[in-house]
């Protein structure tokens, strides 16, 4: 077609569309027609609705979705790990909880914090049994090592000026 022989209303376009169409249809339903009792088109290789089977495209329960996120990114390990954060009590017990607490899991290493020194010493001591129990509960190499930091020391830097090398509080502990 030339520049002189454009259709306005638009029904070249439409036509070539067809034309092009009537072209794929035909590649489509080759050695097709021949079949006893088939239908003249082949259905495409991806549907554009479900079948009576269920499939993928399907609505899928939230729990195989999030089975199947966690499967593909490969976070199965680390989820399981997390989830000693919320077992923690059942774990060490209710008395060790109490005082020792799970603060972040990183490269199967275990962070807890104790609110004692005292606290912090009897959780170094239970660490290998610790490390076992998760590890049989988890899986082995889960957790290679629990890393036990005591409580945190306050600060004492009050108000905008401080001495730089100072004593600290001289008549705290007498």
């Amino acid at each position: 077609m030339s520049a002189d022989d454009h259709d306005p209303n638009g029904l070249d376009l439409a036509r070539s569309i067809a034309r092009a169409y009537r072209g794929v249809l035909r590649n489509v339903t080759a050695n097709v027609t021949g079949k006893r009792g088939g239908s003249r088109y082949r259905r495409l290789t991806t549907p554009t609705r479900s079948g009576s089977f269920p499939d993928d495209r399907d609505p899928q329960p939230l729990d195989a979705a999030l089975d199947r996120l966690v499967s593909e990114h490969g976070w199965g390990s680390d989820l399981a790990a997390h989830a000693v954060f919320g077992r923690w009590d059942l774990i060490v017990g209710s008395e060790v909880a109490a005082h020792c607490k799970p603060e972040r899991y990183a490269e199967t290493e275990l962070v807890v914090r104790a609110d004692s020194t005292a606290w912090a010493t009897q959780m170094r001591l239970l660490a290998a049994t610790v490390v076992r129990r998760l590890n049989s509960d988890l899986g082995d190499g889960a957790i290679t090592r629990i890393q036990v930091q005591g409580p945190t020391a306050p600060s004492w830097r009050h108000g905008p000026r401080s001495v730089r090398n100072g004593r600290g509080p001289r008549d705290t502990y007498g």
